[in-house]
């Protein structure tokens, strides 16, 4: 007789989290000084209840929004931040970034391989006649990484002997089969850039990196950051929104490509949810610790059946993303359906790959999340297209990656989509 499918499941999983347990003391212990580097700045910046409130209108003299601001500031290092639910996502505040400080006939020059899905239209590579940054006459080069996923250090100066207004990294490995950057590394590439040329502006895609390490991009040369709110700093309870975050005159240029030239940072209500964007700072270390053990976790699973895992059981962790190649279409789908059926919201679903706004290849994505296209709850996606790699990110607590992890396994094995199935 052999197992029944659940048992085994159920033993994999339990034999993973066991293995991960000496990686959950030393994560959860992470906790605590991130934890008092918030508290820090907001008890530096005098946050009161009064600060949860917002004005209506234009939303000037916002006293909630401006503590909002200088707490981020704080909190991710930089001279200044701007934090706006009116931000529809990561992508936007990048974009408003990008299109606020670059100017027709600049430079833009990505360090870390071609940039994420969703920024080919917004630089032009992909797509026309929705005004790309290529539209407004920017010019746009990448260096391409070296055969093992790295940045190719050496060829920068050849990629630099042109002037260039910025340079573009992304920290997170986004959907490339890559490892993502450590602070240590980006802190490093802009040492050579602004070796190279002074006056060129670091601008780092900050998404899913937040708070995982104890410096921020903007503590080690970064002139200018962005990310979303519904990944790390949200706390799994901001319902929107996205920040940049960085040098003052900088940042207040991004926010003059959100509202308008002449508004910039002064405008915009908060809904009256400062409250939620407050405590869901607060709820972060504590909220992105799980999310990195959900990711542990999740590579354990896989590793332990044969399948190639990034970052290692173990690894260097720069951000909260776990990627998983599976080779194949069919167990990818198969992993996404059984996430989906263990979510708390929309658990009758079935995920099937179809066209997503700004991505090239049709997405299969397992998001049953209280906020939609909330990264920091429990949820997985994947662009169908070789070599059919699984990106899991999130998650509120463990528990609830192991229940999703024995459901997909439970699903893999009965398939006969996995090189181990249960043993006798």
């Amino acid at each position: 007789m052999s197992l029944p499918t659940s048992a085994w499941a159920a033993d994999q999983v339990a034999a993973a989290s066991a293995r991960i347990a000496p990686l959950a003391a030393e994560r959860t212990a992470g906790v605590k000084p991130r934890l008092d580097r918030v508290l820090q700045a907001f008890t530096a910046e005098r946050l009161g209840v009064h600060h949860f409130a917002s004005v209506s209108g234009y939303g000037h003299g916002d006293l909630g929004r401006e503590v909002l601001d200088r707490v981020f500031a704080r909190v991710l290092q930089a001279e200044a931040a701007a934090v706006r639910l009116q931000f529809v996502s990561g992508t936007h505040a990048i974009a408003s970034a990008l299109f606020g400080v670059l100017r027709p006939g600049d430079r833009l020059l990505a360090l870390s391989g071609r940039p994420y899905d969703t920024l080919e239209e917004v630089i032009g590579i992909r797509g026309s006649g929705q005004g790309s940054l290529a539209e407004f006459g920017i010019v746009y080069d990448e260096l391409d990484l070296l055969a093992d996923g790295s940045v190719d250090e050496a060829g920068i100066a050849a990629a630099l002997a042109v002037p260039t207004r910025m340079v573009l990294i992304q920290r997170s490995c986004g959907y490339s089969w890559r490892p993502s950057l450590t602070v240590e590394q980006i802190g490093r590439l802009a040492e050579r850039v602004k070796a190279l040329q002074p006056h060129c502006l670091v601008f780092v895609d900050n998404c899913y990196g937040e708070l995982v390490e104890l410096q921020e991009p903007t503590a080690v040369g970064a002139d200018l950051m962005a990310g979303s709110l519904i990944k790390n700093l949200g706390g799994t309870i901001a319902p929107t929104g996205g920040y940049v975050a960085g040098r003052r005159e900088l940042v207040e240029q991004a926010c003059c490509r959100l509202t308008a030239p002449g508004i910039g940072s002064e405008g915009g209500t908060g809904f009256d949810l400062h409250r939620l964007l407050f405590q869901g700072l607060f709820l972060a270390p504590q909220m992105i610790t799980e999310a990195l053990l959900c990711a542990e976790l999740t590579a354990a699973v896989f590793d332990g059946l044969g399948l190639a895992v990034n970052p290692l059981v173990g690894g260097v962790r720069s951000d909260v993303i776990q990627a998983v190649r599976f080779g194949a279409p069919e167990p990818l789908k198969a992993v996404c359906r059984a996430f989906q059926a263990c979510s708390p919201v929309g658990s009758y679903l079935d995920p099937i790959p179809a066209p997503m706004p700004g991505y090239a290849s049709d997405l299969v994505m397992a998001g049953g999340t209280f906020i939609d296209g909330s990264t920091s709850e429990f949820s997985a996606d994947a662009p169908l297209r070789e070599p059919y790699v699984l990106y899991a990110q999130g998650g509120t607590h463990r528990a609830h990656a192991e229940l999703a992890l024995e459901r997909a396994l439970v699903a893999l094995a009965e398939a006969g989509l996995l090189p181990v199935g249960p043993t006798p």
